[in-house]
């Protein structure tokens, strides 16, 4: 009988997602959210210096974090900074949104003047042509199956990861 390979758990990527106090340049990161492969979660609102001063009001519609709780709910950067190294020291993290989410994560760690111990890539990196054509179908359908109660950066990092995990898998004939 012929020897049959093992069974290889399919190991999901780390998602970050951020959330931010608006759209374009002055905007700056508010929420990091982190999604790992043994299904752990982190995740965190940043206490803004007083120099990141810009607040859009149509970005606090879609993540519903008013700017008040970041002073009094958020951390300080360079402890977030601190934390993010050491979770993910060496690791490669990814994004679905890696043009807006990698220059603010870069506007983070520059504040205190630190790099990165781990590398942000494109969420593309990682899919192939049938994930990417099978991608928005999927995400809506586990959206709907997960029924997060309300939008945060940690909850969108989970959807990301959950919805690579599932195109990855054959569709139903």
């Amino acid at each position: 009988m012929p020897d049959t390979p093992p069974q290889r758990r399919l190991i999901e990527p780390t998602i970050i997602d951020v959330e931010a106090s608006g759209f374009g340049p002055n905007s700056y990161p508010i929420e990091i959210g982190i999604a790992l492969p043994d299904g752990g979660k982190y995740c965190t609102l940043i206490s803004p210096p007083a120099e990141w001063d810009h607040w859009d009001e149509t970005a606090e519609a879609v993540h519903h974090i008013p700017r008040a709780v970041l002073f009094t709910n958020g951390k300080q950067i360079k402890d977030v900074v601190s934390e993010l190294n050491e979770r993910l020291r060496g690791m490669t993290i990814y994004t679905d949104g890696w043009v807006v989410d990698y220059p603010w994560i870069r506007k983070l760690f520059a504040q205190c003047g630190l790099e990165p111990s781990f590398h942000v890539s494109p969420l593309e990196m990682v899919l192939s042509e049938d994930q990417m054509e099978r991608w928005h179908a999927t995400k809506d359908d586990i959206l709907r199956e997960l029924k997060f109660t309300r939008h945060r950066a940690s909850n969108d990092a989970v959807l990301i990861q959950k919805t690579w995990l599932a195109t990855r898998m054959p569709m139903p004939v």
